[in-house]
């Protein structure tokens, strides 16, 4: 069974599930009826941390500019332009068992590409959500739907995967950001051109 969570609840993911080892996290999204003249592309990432917070290196950024990390723990499944239609807009897959060892956090966000130029912000999407499925089974664990929270905001941390006694726990951020995924590597140490 699902467990829905609230922002900042944590939550137990590998310790009641000890065989899990691959997890497919789901994003999605719908836009609300404001039309800007412009599609809304949005964006889903994850960035792999080190105990200061930062990624290592910029290998240790997935998007849809680098899809893959060398390690193999984790990939993203593609761009998806538009977010139409049910269901995950995008998704990320993470094998928790090929994490290499100096990453203790993976920051799970999304961002609306060319937010400035297209004036639009997360104050005009609407039912976004983040979810965390077993990808074995394809039992859904986790699920936190961000509520209308967000305004100006062109970036959201949606939520965490971080490393705890040896198991690994789900924190539901919500947190919002304004500078788009800029801000957001800036934040966790990615030079941005």
């Amino acid at each position: 069974m699902s467990i829905n969570l609230s922002k900042g609840q944590k939550v137990d993911l590998t310790k009641g599930n000890p065989g899990l080892k691959k997890i497919m996290v789901g994003l999605g999204w719908d836009v609300n009826a404001f039309d800007s003249g412009f599609d809304f592309d949005l964006d889903a990432a994850a960035f792999m941390l080190g105990d200061n917070g930062k990624c290592p290196t910029e290998k240790e950024f997935i998007f849809y500019g680098n899809l893959l990390h060398p390690s193999g723990s984790i990939e993203h499944m593609g761009d998806n332009l538009t977010g139409e239609g049910d269901g995950d807009d995008e998704q990320i897959q993470v094998d928790l068992t090929k994490i290499p060892s100096n990453i203790s956090k993976i920051a799970f966000t999304v961002t609306i590409y060319e937010a400035d130029l297209r004036h639009q912000n997360f104050g005009q999407v609407s039912n976004s959500f983040i979810r965390i499925v077993d990808d074995t089974t394809g039992q859904e664990l986790i699920r936190y739907d961000l509520g209308e929270d967000f305004s100006i905001e062109t970036a959201v941390v949606v939520g965490e995967l971080y490393r705890h006694s040896g198991e690994w726990k789900f924190n539901a951020i919500g947190s919002g950001f304004q500078g788009g995924l800029a801000a957001l590597c800036g934040y966790y140490g990615i030079e941005v051109e």
